[in-house]
């Protein structure tokens, strides 16, 4: 058992928040118990996860989508229902963003180089003043190779177009709805670009950009670095730890 509040400071300090401008609140967002027994671990908060934690037991949840999105709304439909749901419950919750994107040992990106064996990892992709993703080399690899280690590791199945180099040396990475962010990519001439979602544009920008894209999806390509805090508290904290996995293909 521990204390919800060191447990939320440690990873407020860890995760640096005070210094990382985003749009969503990082950190506690709906209070429930002072002593924590498990935590739940998940991508995105909905009512579908906090029912699967409410009944394995959780007594705090931690996502990377939370409910909190920097402006005031009216606490009706579907968001009344999920806070109403945690309140009844006594579940507390808290997001990390941002912070959980760029972070270079627990973040998303960091993560996903790790699984393809990135080397000489440098800040990249700027968004809104904060680089969140990274870049690097990964030395001869084979395009269809590296597509396997990223869908094994991310348990999907990525969209891929393939308009740049069969053997990658250059690499760059930013997590979930970042496909705006691939121009940055073409301008810094990488072999190729890993993100999450894909919107229209991005066929053409790979073919006229001669680079390769792959796709994981906005849900899977974030759940490396919720699974890693899971780890990270687990070896922290006299808690049990759970990663709840809401299957979304998107």
């Amino acid at each position: 058992m521990a204390k919800c509040t060191e447990i939320l400071q440690f990873l407020d300090t860890y995760l640096d928040i005070a210094h990382i401008p985003d749009a969503s609140h990082n950190g506690l967002q709906v209070e429930g118990k002072e002593e924590i027994k498990k935590i739940a671990f998940g991508v995105s908060a909905s009512m579908e996860f906090f029912k699967q934690a409410q009944y394995a037991g959780a007594d705090l949840l931690v996502v990377h989508h939370g409910l909190l999105w920097g402006q005031e709304q009216p606490i009706t439909g579907t968001f009344k229902e999920r806070i109403a749901f945690l309140l009844k419950e006594n579940i507390g919750l808290a997001g990390y963003h941002l912070p959980l994107d760029k972070h270079p040992v627990v973040g998303h990106n960091a993560c996903l180089m790790r699984s393809i064996g990135a080397t000489t990892p440098q800040p990249f992709g700027e968004y809104h003043g904060n680089l969140i993703g990274f870049s690097g080399r990964v030395s001869q690899q084979p395009l269809e190779k590296l597509v396997q280690t990223l869908e094994a590791f991310c348990q999907t199945k990525a969209r891929v177009f393939a308009f740049g180099p069969e053997k990658i040396n250059t690499v760059a990475v930013v997590s979930g709805g970042a496909y705006s962010m691939l121009p940055q990519a073409i301008a810094n001439h990488f072999d190729l670009y890993i993100t999450g979602a894909l919107d229209e544009p991005v066929q053409e920008w790979c073919r006229e950009g001669h680079i390769n894209c792959v796709a994981l999806g906005h849900y899977n390509s974030e759940k490396p670095g919720v699974r890693a805090l899971v780890e990270l508290v687990a070896k922290r904290f006299d808690v049990q730890t759970e990663f709840i996995d809401i299957a979304n293909p998107l």
